[in-house]
């Protein structure tokens, strides 16, 4: 599930503030690029929250409906729910498999990690980073 809403960007010393009205949440960044990504992050975990409570999502307000004041950016934030909710799940599972004993022997004498060549190299086969 994708959703994109307004962000009203505002300086505020230091820092920028980026406000979603849809969410009614703040967060704020260094500069607009992090201003952005903390609004991505912010609605996202918002989102998550929202939808596990069991409450429907509100529908996204227009951008040209949206005032802000003399200074303030007005922009778009996507955010890609499925992939933020797959990134926060670090849920381990069990996975047993076979090799022969001469090939375990070898690899528990040498240190090895069977978890983790397991989990690159089925990374690797899929070609993900």
């Amino acid at each position: 599930m994708k959703v994109v809403y307004p962000v009203i960007i505002s300086n505020a010393g230091k820092q920028l503030i980026a406000s979603i009205p849809d969410c009614e949440i703040d967060t704020q960044g260094e500069n607009i690029a992090d201003a952005i990504e903390m609004a991505r992050d912010a609605i996202s975990i918002w989102c998550v929250v929202e939808l596990d409570a069991g409450r429907a999502l509100p529908a996204p307000s227009d951008i040209s409906s949206i005032s802000c004041e003399q200074g303030e950016l007005v922009t778009l934030v996507d955010s890609d729910i499925a992939a933020y909710r797959k990134k926060l799940t670090s849920k381990t599972v069990r996975k047993n498999l076979t090799i022969p004993s001469w090939l375990n022997e070898e690899a528990e004498k040498a240190g090895v990690n069977f978890s983790q060549i397991l989990q690159a190299s089925i990374k690797e086969h899929l070609g993900i980073a």
